[in-house]
This record gives structure tokens, C-alpha cells and sequence, in this order.
């Protein structure tokens, strides 16, 4: 799936929060904020390239064990690999952005970014490396630790 990084989202008109750490999954809501596509890549689409700072790759890593968003059943292959050597993701993460904003990025962004050279735009990179880990780290379920939540989401036990 295809999208130009930093044009609005509109994959899903709600987000689903799921805690890997407690296997909690069911926090659902609409978002109250703007979500900006990054790191939506397909095979014969070019897509900007380059070196990123190493302290980046580790917040992404860091910031994707503690945080899942939009969990899908199925998987989506790496399109940019051969087919036999493919990873797999099946949901996304959000990086808090400026007032209103929220970038939306497939689990697949640090595999795009580490072995295909994919290079996200400067002000994602800005939003990864701003990331608080200690603070999300601290709130765990149902306290929610990410600023984006709105605090009337609907909250779904499975």
C-alpha cells in the first residue's frame, strides 16, 4: 500500500490501541487529531533515500516494542524484498507531531528504513528522536501513556 509521506490519512477512520506488554487490546477511538502518512511504501514507487542518525533507528525500535496501533488479522509482505526473504508487519505506530498532529507509519517503517535506505521526512525524524520513552514507558494500561489519546476514547476489553 501506497501513500506520499506527509499527505493525510485515511486508511481507518478510527485508531485501536493495543499494550503489547499486558496483551491488552481494545482501546478504540476517533481521532481528534490530523494523522500524516510516513513510510507507505510499494515496489515500483520511488521513495527518498539517504543516511538517518543511528539514535533515531533505536528510538523507532524503542517506541514500536512499547506501542501498537491498528493491529490488522492478516500481514503485509515487504514489497520492496524478494518474495521468499519478505518480512511481515500487520499494524502501525503513531509519533506525536506538532499541536494536532500525528504521524501515522506501517511496522514496517524501521525494516524500510534500515535495509531499503528509506529516508522519512526530517520533521518525522524530529518527532522519533522528541519521543518521551521514560514517560510512555512509566502509564501502562488503562492509563494511557500517549498525548494523542483522546480522554473520551472508547475503551473495548476483548
Amino acid at each position: 500500500m501506497f501513500y506520499e509521506d506527509l499527505t493525510e490519512y485515511d486508511y481507518q477512520p478510527h485508531d485501536s490501541f493495543g499494550d503489547p506488554e499486558s496483551g491488552v487490546f481494545g482501546l478504540w477511538y476517533r481521532p481528534t487529531y490530523t494523522r500524516l502518512n510516513v513510510g507507505w511504501l510499494e515496489s515500483g514507487r520511488p521513495y527518498p533515500t539517504g543516511p538517518v542518525p543511528p539514535a533515531f533507528v533505536a528510538k523507532l525500535d524503542a517506541i514500536q516494542e512499547v506501542q501498537w496501533m491498528n493491529v490488522c488479522l492478516g500481514v503485509h509482505d515487504c514489497g520492496l524484498c524478494p518474495e521468499e526473504e519478505a518480512p511481515e508487519g500487520n499494524g502501525e505506530v503513531r509519533i506525536p507531531g506538532g499541536p494536532g498532529i500525528a504521524y501515522a507509519a506501517p511496522f514496517l517503517i524501521t525494516h524500510y528504513i534500515t535495509a531499503h535506505g528509506y529516508r522519512p521526512p526530517q520533521v518525522f525524524v524530529d518527532a522519533v528522536l522528541a519521543v518521551d520513552l521514560d514517560a510512555w514507558a512509566a502509564a501502562r494500561w488503562p492509563d494511557v501513556p500517549f498525548p494523542w489519546v483522546p480522554e473520551d476514547a472508547e475503551r473495548l476489553l476483548e
